[in-house]
């Protein structure tokens, strides 16, 4: 061999032994599945809470943990397919952010990988869990007040607007846990006030306009956002729908009165994916999900935007103002 050949060989050999060395430390992180039903542009601000919860417990994407996203993407029939995807991957712990469909469908596809959801209904009449203190099996996580606060959503509604007699809720079949307890406890709210409750199913994007038809005949007076991601991923059509035809409406997340909706009612579901960081750093620790208490979280928001509600010719009463944590002017 030349010797110049020689040294090409020798200074490609030394060049490329750190890449494989860094290489092969990648590989060896722990890593973090992480499953949704929403679009990885939908929540940054949630997902950022999730990073915080496991940077408060020591890990840090990229630096000590990988994290592999998969992104239903409002398709909650790609749950199961996407759940199998992070089994084959081999991650060490899958975070189920977002839902019980989203849970459910990581537990259908392991009994050995820890998982760590993030829902907004009761995880034991749900499947998830034996109970909240002794979880049982491999899975465990956080529960945040979204269904429950249904009823009250609906009567804070009635209070921004008491001559309105018939509201409508939208929710998602395809999230047959949430749907159900979304139309159960709005009904139940309703036919304590005497207001007429229409219940419109929306399963994906392309269903918004055929459901905005419904609405217009005849005339909501008041519309209600079920807690499936699909309708929180969509706001801005919402909002702008809402706008146009000047139907009053509520979401259970804060960022839909932040974006320009009239009302927003429900858990604080920023402290919930933070906490869900936490459990998911402290199963990647070597804690397991059967010892690990499903965690409550029982901060509740009310937000209201004066701006749209002067748009919407309503106004607020000095009761409603005081009962809200955040006004937005």
């Amino acid at each position: 061999m030349r010797r110049r050949d020689f040294i090409k060989v020798v200074g490609g050999a030394v060049v490329a032994s750190p890449l494989v060395a860094v290489a092969q430390q990648a590989t060896r992180l722990p890593a973090i599945g992480f499953l949704s039903n929403a679009s990885p542009d939908a929540f940054p601000e949630r997902v950022d809470a999730f990073r915080g919860g496991l940077r408060d417990v020591g890990y840090v994407e990229g630096r000590n943990v990988a994290i592999e996203y998969r992104w239903a993407e409002g398709h909650n029939d790609r749950l199961p397919r996407l759940a199998a995807e992070l089994v084959d991957r081999k991650v060490t712990v899958i975070a189920a952010i977002g839902g019980p469909n989203i849970a459910l469908a990581a537990k259908a596809a392991t009994t050995t990988i820890p998982i760590v959801f993030q829902i907004g209904v009761d995880p034991v009449e749900a499947g998830l869990v034996a109970s909240l203190a002794r979880p049982g099996g491999n899975i465990t996580g956080v529960t945040s007040l979204n269904v429950d606060v249904g009823p009250k959503r609906l009567e804070l509604m009635h209070m921004l607007v008491p001559q309105v007699t018939d509201m409508a809720l939208l929710v998602n079949p395809t999230n047959p846990t949430n749907a159900a307890n979304d139309a159960k406890e709005a009904r139940l709210a309703a036919d304590k006030l005497g207001v007429q409750l229409r219940v419109i199913q929306v399963s994906t994007k392309d269903d918004f306009n055929d459901a905005f038809a419904k609405l217009l005949q005849p005339r909501a007076g008041a519309l209600l956002l079920g807690t499936d991601a699909l309708f929180s991923s969509n706001k801005e059509q919402l909002i702008d729908f809402a706008s146009r035809n000047l139907i009053p409406t509520a979401s259970p997340y804060s960022n839909f009165a932040s974006a320009g909706g009239l009302m927003s009612y429900g858990g604080d579901i920023i402290n919930s994916w933070h906490l869900a960081g936490v459990y998911t750093g402290r199963v990647l620790a070597g804690e397991k999900p059967a010892n690990l208490p499903v965690q409550q979280a029982t901060k509740v928001e009310l937000v209201l935007n004066l701006k749209t509600a002067k748009a919407l010719g309503i106004t607020v009463s000095p009761t409603l103002l005081a009962l809200a944590d955040e006004v937005i002017e």
